[in-house]
């Protein structure tokens, strides 16, 4: 016969009592001064230099600070150096001819390097978002765009010139021709260290007020190029004064004029082009401080 089975004792669900809320948080007291935490790390203001090295930081450490002024180091130092090779090679008199002006076309096309990063400076970081953390940490936006530009104008002034004068010395080694003075040395070196990275700061000015890498380098290599192309397709007697007026004021002609071989004679000479480049970029940067000032980003 078979055992039935013992009928278990239905599940009795004991109470749990309701915790109870723990009390709140109260504020240390001593006697009647209350106690605070007090942070071992020394506190200050933020300042312009924090900002510095802040900007410092991030230009060295991006890739693309690197191949830009790596590729035009490599622009000026090749092409500058090849020119003088083949100019001393084809046994072409040098009488008139500044020994200096063989350095123009590698600085032109390296100067779109320098307004490449210009632009990427500022705009990339509205690309990836960084610029959010950027404003986060330091508020005050028109210290950021302060720091940004004066990294910048440092970094491609000193490169610029470092490498300008290395071409320089080089072309007079290799060319037989008239010793340049000091003050064709000064503006072939110095002048056209400042034009260029004045150049850059407005390409740094586009970039805060277009806030996008590819317009705002597409607007200024149409900046440095397009007047001079224009100009050369205007037959009608018409846009003569046009014509001449482009011509006169292109960025290639105000560069060529720092070498003492501007396109046209009678354009800009010495150093009035860096005066109209510091004016044109003063606008721009007042543009960009406002618009960055008063756009959400």
């Amino acid at each position: 016969m078979t055992t039935p089975p013992t009928p278990q004792a239905p599940y009795q669900q004991q109470a749990q009592p309701y915790p109870q809320q723990p009390p709140a948080a109260q504020p240390i007291r001593q006697g009647a001064v209350t106690a605070h935490y007090a942070s071992p790390i020394p506190q200050r203001r933020a300042t312009l230099g924090d900002a510095l090295a802040s900007e410092w930081t991030k230009i060295r450490s991006v890739r693309s600070t690197m191949w830009t002024l790596g590729v035009m180091s490599a622009l000026l130092l090749a092409i500058g150096l090849l020119s003088a090779i083949a100019v001393n090679a084809s046994g072409m008199a040098l009488n008139e001819t500044p020994v200096l002006s063989f350095g123009f076309f590698g600085v032109l096309l390296g100067s779109i390097c320098v307004i490449t990063l210009g632009v990427m400076t500022i705009a990339s970081e509205y690309g990836t978002g960084m610029i959010r953390t950027t404003l986060t940490a330091c508020p005050s936006r028109a210290r950021v765009l302060t720091a940004k530009a004066i990294v910048f104008f440092l970094l491609t002034f000193v490169i610029t010139t470092v490498m300008t004068a290395l071409v320089g010395v080089l072309q007079t080694a290799v060319l037989d021709g008239v010793e340049p003075s000091g003050g064709e040395w000064l503006r072939a070196t110095v002048g056209v260290g400042l034009y260029i990275a004045t150049l850059g700061l407005l390409s740094l000015a586009v970039g805060a007020l277009i806030r996008h890498s590819a317009g705002a380098i597409t607007i200024m290599i149409a900046v440095v190029l397009l007047p001079l192309v224009l100009a050369m397709f205007m037959f009608s007697q018409s846009l003569a004064d046009v014509q001449q007026a482009l011509f006169e004021y292109s960025i290639p002609s105000q560069l060529g004029a720092f070498y003492d071989a501007s396109v046209a004679p009678s354009g800009p000479s010495g150093w009035e082009p860096l005066w109209i480049m510091l004016g044109v970029t003063a606008v721009a940067m007042a543009g960009a401080y406002t618009a960055l000032d008063r756009r959400d980003v």
